[in-house]
């Protein structure tokens, strides 16, 4: 089943319902800084129980292709991207494919990930530097990927940490940023902020990770408008929790 549909009871979700009974939620505004690394230990080690299967949802099978994979995310689901990039990727298997690929045919095949012309003029912009720059190959340092046409630190820690396998950050998008904020992991909403106040929490090879677990119970739990407090394996650890 989906990440994003209804789950199963667990042993842990039992077992964080009935904590919420006998324990009072911690207050994160007067938890000392190492409460909240034992709490964020905790809730790292429920979030792998729960979702074992966690991992990159953009489907890719080297570093351009996700690089070029993450561009398109940007304001569009995974599954959309996952739709458009296998006709995407037999066009332009290279990095000189997306510079020198036509302006018109491009935004055809990218259309429907939305903001296509700024998308495609990034991509082509982004195959330009890699040719020019990197001999056609993406590099794997934070400075040199951002360095690049259509891609923040966002994206970069997105490539780092899954395609070469380097935990330079945490990824935090609309996902991580509200649940961290819920779990009273940080106070801030602006991402280079929370991702600054969660690797110090967090070992640093869980930090690819992480991100992946945080947005999979995101998806399936921890929702926008209205989160499943009932349903959730970390109520018991969680400031926000509804009783």
């Amino acid at each position: 089943m989906s990440p994003a549909g209804r789950r199963a009871a667990t042993p842990a979700r039992a077992k964080a319902r009935a904590g919420r009974e006998t324990r009072a939620r911690p207050r994160a505004a007067r938890e000392s800084a190492e409460a909240r690394r034992a709490r964020a230990g905790e809730l790292l080690g429920r979030l792998e129980r729960e979702y074992p299967e966690a991992k990159c949802a953009l489907e890719h099978a080297d570093p351009l292709e996700l690089v070029v994979a993450t561009i398109l995310s940007a304001q569009c689901t995974d599954a959309r991207v996952n739709q458009v990039t296998p006709a995407l990727f037999r066009r332009c298997p290279t990095a000189a494919d997306y510079a020198a690929i036509p302006t018109p045919e491009l935004e055809a095949l990218i259309q429907s990930t939305g903001f296509f012309r700024n998308k495609a003029r990034s991509l082509q912009g982004l195959g330009q530097a890699l040719v020019e720059r990197h001999g056609g190959r993406v590099p794997a340092t934070m400075d040199e990927l951002t360095a690049l046409p259509g891609v923040g630190r966002k994206t970069a820690n997105v490539v780092l940490g899954n395609a070469f396998g380097i935990n330079e950050g945490v990824v935090v998008d609309t996902h991580v940023g509200r649940l961290a904020k819920r779990l009273g992991l940080t106070r801030e909403d602006d991402p280079v902020k929370v991702e600054r106040d969660l690797m110090p929490l967090f070992p640093r090879e869980k930090w690819a990770l992480l991100a992946h677990l945080l947005i999979f119970h995101g998806r399936a739990i921890c929702k926008a408008p209205r989160p499943r407090c009932a349903d959730c394996a970390l109520a018991d650890l969680c400031p926000s929790a509804e009783p």
